[in-house]
């Protein structure tokens, strides 16, 4: 008689671990045998295998390979529901011989195209032309990325109900113009490349700046924007001075990770932080890819941002950092574009090179500001510069307000702090105003 089931607490956890890691891969490889005007198909076993893992795996074991188990799965509920489907009866037998042909141990299928990476490769399936660049990007991260829809909500400064029907609206223009899994090539690749960009340079920011959990920085989310960055980078279609601007920036900025928490994962303003901690390596791979960004006539907002970047990075301390510099990058920036939060940025760099007053009238001078009156970093900003002006009442305010709307466990943490110090009417330091117990 065979022992009874036991229950494993730790099964959830991984479930979603590997809904982050593996759940791009499976849509991806399901997508790419039925077409992409299939993704609904494709998400919807995919979270139906998922589903059975948290159901199965906390009373009967975690399988040796979880990743070719969730794969063997989805792939089995496809081939269910692809025989009950009359419109696929012509090509039963062929998608049906090449789901079983597909390898059990987790491994992707390769295509013979122009790119060797999966996920890049549905990236630039998914940012076809006949979609709008938003659209195209909403998408990608919703179905390659694996974000959810408050992570994208966040991304666009909007509501989860906006950016809900943004991809019913994608996949629909999908499924009605039976837009194909095709991968470009050639000129193709060149003509998607800005939507591709995007969709890295956002997984980037989520990861260097997360919108929900417990802590600020997701690096997996980084590494992997990094690498498929670098995979672009090197493809001589996507070899341009703005690929390299974006690569540049995000190596730049991954630099400076190391230095962004305590030991205790708690928040180190730019101030604060060891720059001993810096990662001097990627620091010179940035400045590299920075330097192969300045060929021809291009700027792009990648190039004004990894400017910045440099910097920061290239300063001996907080003290020598060339604001004013940084602020003509943002000038230039808020010229091409009319985003709240690069004017909120360009407010903080007013701050630094003006004083507290300056950067606060640059706020006051923002652009529809309604959109950022939901955003915890405005508040942020807001009491930060109130502190700076001895506000200490309004200052803790607005925190109070910050903390409202983040949902980051290690943010309200650190704006917890700027307000208690607020309240106090001390000056604030690291780790000086938690509270006891």
């Amino acid at each position: 008689m065979s022992a009874p089931p036991v229950h494993n607490p730790e099964v959830p956890k991984l479930t979603e671990h590997l809904f982050r890691h593996e759940a791009a891969k499976l849509v991806s490889t399901l997508t790419g045998i039925f077409g992409i005007h299939r993704l609904q198909l494709a998400e919807d076993v995919v979270q139906e295998a998922m589903i059975r893992a948290l159901q199965t795996w906390p009373y009967y074991g975690v399988p040796a390979n979880p990743a070719a188990w969730l794969m063997q799965t989805a792939k089995n509920r496809a081939l269910d529901l692809i025989r009950r489907e009359k419109l696929f009866n012509e090509k039963q037998l062929e998608i049906a011989a090449s789901l079983e042909a597909l390898p059990d141990e987790g491994d992707t299928p390769r295509f013979d195209d122009e790119i060797r990476d999966d996920r890049l490769r549905l990236i630039f399936a998914c940012c076809h032309p006949a979609i709008s660049l938003e659209d195209q990007t909403v998408l990608a991260l919703k179905t390659l990325c694996a974000f959810s829809v408050t992570e994208i909500a966040t991304a666009f400064l909007s509501s989860e109900g906006a950016i809900a029907k943004r991809l019913t609206r994608a996949k629909q223009r999908i499924q009605d113009q039976r837009i194909p899994f095709e991968i470009p090539s050639g000129a193709e690749l060149e003509s998607r490349l800005d939507g591709v960009l995007q969709v890295l340079y956002l997984l980037f920011n989520e990861g260097y700046k997360a919108s929900s959990g417990e802590l600020i920085v997701k690096e997996d989310l980084c590494r992997e924007a990094i690498r498929l960055g670098g995979l672009l980078a090197a493809h001589p279609a996507a070899d341009h001075p703005r690929t390299h601007a974006l690569l540049a920036l995000m190596l730049l900025d991954a630099a400076r990770i190391p230095a962004r928490q305590d030991r205790d994962g708690n928040i180190l303003r730019l101030m604060d932080q060891d720059r001993e901690s810096w990662d001097r390596t990627l620091i010179a791979a940035g400045l590299w890819h920075l330097s192969q960004s300045s060929r021809g006539e291009e700027l792009s907002e990648y190039h004004l941002q990894a400017g910045i970047a440099a910097c920061h990075c290239t300063a001996a301390d907080y003290r020598a950092t060339d604001w004013a510099r940084i602020l003509k990058h943002y000038d230039r920036w808020q010229e091409v574009s009319d985003s709240p939060v690069v004017a909120l940025n360009r407010a903080v760099a007013v701050a630094n090179v003006h004083g507290a007053e300056a950067g606060m009238k640059a706020l006051r001078e923002i652009a529809k500001p309604e959109q950022l009156e939901t955003y915890y970093l405005f508040h942020a900003v807001v009491g930060d510069f109130e502190e700076r002006m001895e506000r200490r009442q309004e200052a803790a305010a607005s925190f109070s307000k910050a903390i409202e709307l983040t949902g980051v466990a290690a943010e309200k943490t650190f704006l917890d702090e700027r307000r208690r110090a607020c309240e106090s009417n001390v000056p604030y330091r690291p780790g000086k105003h938690r509270p006891k117990g």
